[in-house]
């Protein structure tokens, strides 16, 4: 039997230093080699998680956006992608201004993906998080409502104070796909909002059956994980997870800082190649 691995990124396969180890590098390459299927699922982009797993060279397809595309790790191609409806998205994002929220927008953008917000009204926690990006190709700045709507939208990001942001996740959460959480590094308060049908789980469920694989095992660290660990047939929770995690857990393995998924993996894996 065939099966499909997919570990979370942040909390879950990078340390605390927001990085792979070079032990977790090298045992993904050397699985992957070997012919085993292996994935990661993160909320971030191609450009940030590629930046923190830098190690790991092995073709392999990622899950970025919590779920919206597919990616194949070392060329970058697209495998899966699920954009918005035209008409979802406009009045979502004119709503969201409308209540004081300044969103980052995620887009293609004649054909270029990239990140769009207003620069004038963005909250000082989205500028914080743009900062991070400096440099970055996806970086556009806009001016206006109709500059911001541009292109294929596939993700939405608003970073502000909860009491702005709970009301608005509480409207939207029946229609679209809402994470309301915070930030791991930062403390501060996120929504994100995508199409109603992306998500880890569907893109893992996706994933499995282009491999042809017959079983999905996972690891995670967070409540957003959830979904992921309800269709798997094992789900591993690292030491370091929540405890809401780990009640749904197949059973409980190293924390994140201990690379508790590679040693998993090779022990349990590797050693049965």
């Amino acid at each position: 039997m065939k099966t499909l691995y997919v570990s979370d990124l942040d909390g879950t396969l990078l340390r605390s230093d927001q990085r792979t180890s070079e032990y977790t590098n090298r045992v993904v390459n050397d699985l992957v080699a070997r012919g085993v299927h292996f994935s990661y699922a993160t909320a971030r982009s191609y450009n940030t998680s590629h930046k923190v797993t830098a190690g790991m060279t092995a073709p392999f397809p990622i899950i970025i956006y919590n779920g919206a595309f597919v990616r194949d790790n070392a060329t970058g191609q697209l495998l899966l992608t699920n954009f918005y409806e035209k008409e979802a998205a406009a009045p979502l994002i004119r709503d969201l201004t409308a209540h004081g929220i300044s969103p980052i927008v995620y887009a293609y953008v004649d054909g270029i993906e990239r990140f769009s917000y207003n620069a004038d009204t963005v909250s000082g926690g989205a500028r914080d998080f743009i900062d991070t990006r400096h440099g970055d190709s996806r970086d556009r700045p806009v001016t206006d409502m109709e500059s911001l709507l541009e292109g294929d939208i596939f993700y939405v990001t608003c970073i502000d104070l909860p009491e702005k942001l709970e009301p608005v996740y509480r409207k939207y959460d029946p229609v679209f796909r809402c994470l309301y959480q915070k930030d791991i590094y930062s403390g501060d308060q996120w929504l994100e909002i995508m199409p109603r049908d992306t998500s880890k789980a569907a893109a893992a469920k996706k994933l499995k059956a282009l491999l042809s694989c017959d079983r999905l095992v996972v690891f995670g660290d967070a409540v957003n994980d959830l979904d992921l660990f309800l269709i798997a047939d094992e789900a591993y929770a690292v030491a370091n997870a929540v405890p809401e995690l780990k009640a749904a857990a197949t059973g409980v393995i190293g924390g994140n800082d201990e690379d508790g998924v590679a040693k998993w993996l090779c022990e349990n894996v590797g050693n049965a190649l």
